[in-house]
């Protein structure tokens, strides 16, 4: 039987305290956003918005062309869409591969991806850039998943390597006994399989290409195809002394990962459950 003692009362109020801590940031943006224009600059962040006011989002919404943050909403979705596609397709075929085949040059190979993942991605971005701008791919979409796409590939092809290896070679052997090809017998027995492996990638992936701020403000700044970090670094930039109109743009560019995580939480959780099971 459950008794409600003094040790119960103290975890809930620390429980409570704890969650003021993590939702603080948020509670501030919220209260900024919704001062006047005025207010959020003679004011303290924490005393409450006197009168309320949603001139803030509204003028965020307003913005055009580069600080528009619809369309940094829009390529920050196609960009990190496509680019978790591609790290699932190719990472996955790949850590099949690698794993299946056991001769020294897929060690090799896999050893390369594993000292690729703690490199500093800053050290590649100046031949990359390089390179991106001889192939005409300096501030497209299609460039920044490339991009993404070489710089998450070693964590990917990493990632489903300890899961493919976990895998029994059971099913693999009786499919090949009944005539199927290597990329048959990956497509209908391993992917399938994998299904764990693929939610981790996607979330992981995923978050990292989303929040980029770096990689995109290098190679897409000044472009049509910025992304909604670069977007809300835009408004820091021209709208310094307006904090309501920033903050207001910060709390809109965490809606749509928001609505995300609602309506996939139950697969965002079974993603990560099985990675740590991997």
């Amino acid at each position: 039987m459950f008794r409600y003692t003094r040790r119960t009362a103290v975890r809930e109020v620390l429980v409570v305290l704890a969650a003021l801590v993590v939702f603080s940031p948020l509670l501030i943006l919220l209260n900024v956003s919704l001062k006047t224009t005025q207010d959020s600059v003679s004011t303290s962040a924490f005393s409450p918005a006197s009168p309320l006011t949603v001139d803030g989002f509204r003028q965020a919404l307003g913005g055009e062309g580069q600080n528009s943050l619809v369309t940094g909403a829009l390529n920050s979705a196609v960009i990190t869409g496509c680019s978790v596609v591609v790290l699932i397709a190719l990472g996955s075929i790949t850590a099949f591969t690698l794993t299946r085949i056991t001769t020294g040059w897929s060690r090799a190979a896999f050893a390369s991806f594993l000292v690729a993942i703690v490199l500093p991605a800053q050290l590649g971005q100046v031949p990359l850039y390089s390179a991106m701008r001889h192939l005409d791919l300096l501030g497209t979409r299609t460039g920044m998943v490339l991009a993404y796409s070489g710089m998450l590939m070693p964590l990917a092809v990493f990632l489903y390597s300890g899961f493919t290896r976990s895998l029994p070679q059971e099913y693999e052997e009786a499919a090949q006994m009944e005539g199927a090809s290597r990329f048959t017998i990956f497509t209908r027995v391993v992917f399938p399989l994998l299904a764990p492996a693929t939610g981790t990638v996607a979330i992981l992936a995923g978050l990292i290409v989303w929040n980029d701020f770096f990689t995109s403000l290098v190679f897409l700044n000044g472009s049509d195809a910025v992304t909604l970090p670069v977007v809300v670094y835009s408004f820091v930039g021209t709208l310094v002394s307006r904090w309501n109109v920033v903050f207001a743009a910060v709390l809109l560019s965490m809606v749509p990962v928001l609505v995300l995580y609602l309506l996939a939480q139950k697969r965002f959780i079974q993603g990560f459950a099985g990675g740590v099971k991997g």
